[in-house]
């Protein structure tokens, strides 16, 4: 949802354009073979639970669906991923957003790299930005420019535009959420997309940095809720709060502290000066953390869409010429967006 979302705020921005929007979909056979015989992939974006979530979504906002972008020869195609990008989107203009974190490189994706398989082979995120395959790439923050630029994406062609869904993170501080002052820990589906994780220790993990104070527990919307609540209810004190619907920053935003996993909302804890934890490194996070841009990502990112739409020369020498502006907006009713821009 959160991929589908950003791709509605983008598309809002081009109302000129005739857009249509598909879920993920792949020309891998053997994938697609799993995808009808089995329910191995269903833990993934690709899979069938998310395509009907991601569809309802779209008819219930009156957008024109396109599965597998078989209707209509496009002028531009704008990607969450490019782990998976069938080969005859390639001849077409393309851009790549990005919709979260990625996860940790490590040993598999060494070997996909080095071996040169499908990237999707990894199994995780960690590979996604990194193909190099999509004209341009759309990041999160300078520090991710970075980041994607040393895992292989050529840096001419990656522009800082800031990340729709966490760009404006201080308009969750006023909300009408019932609960504060509790340390909130935000789980990840690890398990359900088929990886190791010992819950129950992360759990007891959690309790400790609690330190008797009281919880919070939102699950991850993939998770099977039913056995991560006992397990909560097992290894957690009483009384503490299990959530998988409900808004996550605004959770956030409640909070004293925040424990997460592998989780992207560790960047809203972060840009609201929250105390957090995480997997990953927090010095890293920090360099990470996305722009806060009062909410104009979408903008940026549909600039960009638009100059290269009407771009007529070879696709591959658009980025010699586009000059990038961002787009402008006002800090005034917030010192912590300012600062989180500056840094």
């Amino acid at each position: 949802m959160n991929q589908t979302i950003q791709m509605h705020q983008i598309a809002r921005e081009l109302s000129e354009y005739d857009c249509w929007f598909s879920h993920l979909f792949t020309d891998s056979t053997i994938i697609n073979t799993a995808l009808k015989h089995t329910t191995i992939i269903d833990g993934s974006a690709l899979g069938n639970n998310f395509k009907e979530k991601s569809e309802c979504y779209l008819r219930s906002h009156n957008l024109q669906i396109d599965y597998r972008a078989e209707k209509n020869d496009y002028d531009l195609v704008v990607f969450c991923s490019d782990m998976i990008i069938p080969k005859r989107m390639t001849a077409t203009k393309t851009i790549w957003i990005q919709e979260g974190m990625v996860d940790k490189f490590n040993v598999k994706s060494m070997l996909v790299k080095a071996l040169g398989l499908p990237r999707w082979l990894s199994c995780d995120t960690s590979l996604n930005g990194s193909s190099n395959i999509c004209d341009i790439y759309c990041t999160a923050s300078p520090g991710y420019k970075n980041f994607f630029t040393e895992a292989g994406t050529d840096n001419e062609k990656i522009f800082v535009t800031g990340m729709p869904n966490y760009d404006n993170l201080e308009q969750f501080v006023n909300n009408d959420f019932p609960y504060h002052n509790y340390v909130m820990v935000a789980t990840t589906d690890v398990r359900e997309t088929y990886r190791f994780e010992n819950r129950p220790a992360f759990i007891k993990r959690a309790v400790k940095i609690a330190d008797g104070r009281p919880m919070l527990f939102k699950l991850h919307p993939n998770e099977k809720f039913e056995r991560a609540k006992r397990e909560i209810e097992k290894y957690a004190p009483k009384g503490t709060l299990v959530f998988q619907a409900g808004n996550t920053n605004e959770m956030i935003a409640n909070c004293e502290e925040l424990i997460t996993q592998y989780s992207t909302v560790v960047y809203t804890g972060i840009a609201l000066g929250k105390k957090v934890h995480s997997y990953f490194d927090l010095d890293q996070l920090h360099k990470l953390t996305p722009i806060q841009n009062g909410g104009t990502s979408s903008k940026n990112i549909a600039n960009i869409c638009r100059n290269f739409i009407e771009f007529n020369g070879n696709k591959e020498d658009f980025v010699k010429s586009f000059k990038y502006r961002p787009a402008l907006f006002k800090y005034a009713e917030s010192k912590r967006a300012l600062d989180a821009v500056s840094a």
